[in-house]
């Protein structure tokens, strides 16, 4: 999932069956300072969002398909939740996170000790 803005509506008179009656959003994928990240994407909206709102993206076909009901749908991305709050912990490097020579470790495969039978 990534968090997103609706820079815009997209109206398109002709479309697949399974996209009757949804509603066609540009969104712009966002870092977590709120700038810019990469290219906006055209997804379907599932939650009713609006211009300028927050939200949460998904872009995995699956996801995005069951996300408006819809079994083996073509859709690439849905708009699947409108942000209320984003609030980040300082020091926090996300979830799991461990400091790089712990993850380092985890990591390494691990060394079995054999012991011959005499």
């Amino acid at each position: 999932m990534l968090i997103a803005r609706v820079i815009g509506d997209i109206t398109a008179t002709c479309k697949h069956p399974t996209h009757e009656g949804k509603k066609i959003l540009l969104v712009q994928p966002l870092d977590l300072d709120g700038s810019d990240r990469g290219n906006p994407v055209v997804a379907v909206d599932s939650v009713n969002a609006g211009a300028g709102d927050r939200v949460l993206l998904v872009q995995d076909g699956f996801d995005a398909f069951t996300s408006v009901g819809h079994k083996l749908a073509p859709i690439d991305a849905a708009v699947i939740g409108v942000i209320d709050h984003v609030e980040l912990v300082s020091g926090f490097e996300g979830v799991g996170a461990q400091p790089a020579a712990a993850a380092a470790a985890a990591a390494a495969p691990k060394k079995q000790n054999k012991k011959k039978n005499s």
